[in-house]
């Protein structure tokens, strides 16, 4: 990489790990676009039209508004418009670089975290897309939990500690992002298991179900049927772990209107989804949640103990399972549905085998994400 581009890698490790005070994030892009989905306390000045132009009149006038002693970063979508910007700057005596293939680089990065009040457990998280999967491993071997389409990262990781991937597993048939599950599993010719309700036309699947164990090493995967966001939906207990997948979040749970957006569908699945957070609450207080995706949550990795979750007020929905209040839970979600995520039907006929992956696999799932109920 040039002394004129950053990573955008290096942008989320500095963002997460190293804390923003010495990086200053600059989206070039039109204002509506930055409005639906941006890197996080980034800056926007919309003039991503007249940079195409050539025109850097209106960022001139901006150049006040602008750090002088720290490093900026300029993002647009893919890193053309950014990289004009940039040496415009430079020429005015500002430490500027374009980030390297804008926010479609950004949705590609994966970072990697341990988590170290479980043991075998890596999380590997997507800070452009919210995403979260799960490398978890015992002895020398390793399973999978929904991996994104980018299987190198998966690869990678398990390589760096010399492991072998036995086994890879989703958690349901995701909306938001291609699941990379098939496509490792064949790479690897290792098993790809996924609860039957959710299996589409998928063929070779191993199908999940309640109380079977998937065994890693000398350890076990266990699978809890959680019905809910989704048909299939299930969480895997893990030691004193839990990965909730799409079934509970740290501040929401999954919604359930991706299967069959009716009123009726809507409740009797929040209905299914109640039940399920129920279980799921029963489980000891030190038990630590991992979820399966994140909204704005600053904290990495992103896990915390059931008992202070429940304790918490940011998770509303939550809070209405621990007090048994059913119908208030079902009229929230109903209520205060967000936005469906983006191309969501086109990704679940992926994930369900119904449509092959073309070349717009990775643009499909670029966008902010919308799995949680609110």
């Amino acid at each position: 990489m040039s002394n004129t581009t950053l990573e955008p890698s290096d942008v989320a490790r500095r963002i997460h790990e190293d804390g923003a005070d010495d990086l200053f994030v600059l989206d070039v892009r039109n204002e509506d676009e930055y409005n639906e989905w941006q890197i996080e306390e980034s800056t926007n000045v919309p003039i991503y039209d007249e940079l195409l132009e050539f025109d850097y009149s209106t960022l001139e006038t901006r150049l006040d508004e602008l750090p002088e002693e720290t490093e900026i970063a300029v993002v647009c979508v893919a890193g053309v418009t950014s990289a004009r910007a940039a040496e415009f700057l430079r020429e005015h005596g500002f430490d500027a670089k374009s980030v390297d293939d804008g926010m479609n680089g950004w949705g590609r990065v994966h970072r990697q975290y341990e988590i170290e009040r479980v043991d075998g457990v890596v999380q590997i998280v997507r800070p452009g897309t919210g995403c979260v999967s799960y490398l978890v491993h015992d002895g020398e071997e390793a399973v999978v939990v929904d991996p994104s389409q980018y299987i190198d990262q998966y690869l990678t990781a398990a390589d760096e500690r010399d492991l072998e991937i036995v086994g890879v597993a989703d958690t349901h048939a995701h909306a938001d992002h291609v699941s990379g599950a098939r496509k490792l599993s064949g790479e690897l010719d290792v098993p790809y298991s996924l609860h039957g309700d959710d299996t589409g036309e998928l063929e070779g699947v191993t199908e999940l179900e309640d109380g079977e164990t998937i065994p890693v090493g000398e350890r076990d995967l266990d699978v809890i049927y959680t019905p809910g966001h989704t048909p299939g939906s299930v969480s895997f207990e893990f030691g004193d772990a839990l990965l909730t997948g799409d079934t509970l979040f740290l501040r929401s749970v999954g919604r359930p209107d991706l299967e069959d957006s009716a009123e009726d569908a809507i409740r009797t699945a929040a209905s299914q989804l109640f039940d399920s957070l129920g279980y799921l609450t029963d489980f000891e207080d030190e038990t630590v949640v991992l979820p399966g995706h994140f909204s704005d949550e600053s904290m990495r990795p992103l896990a915390t103990e059931l008992g202070a979750l429940e304790e918490e007020t940011t998770n509303e929905l939550l809070s209405y399972v621990e007090d048994d209040d059913q119908d208030t839970f079902v009229e929230t979600i109903v209520e205060s549905l967000a936005d469906e995520p983006a191309n969501y039907n086109e990704i679940k006929q992926i994930n369900w085998g119904k449509e092959q992956p073309g070349g717009d696999a990775e643009a499909l799932e670029l966008g902010p994400n919308n799995c949680a109920a609110n």
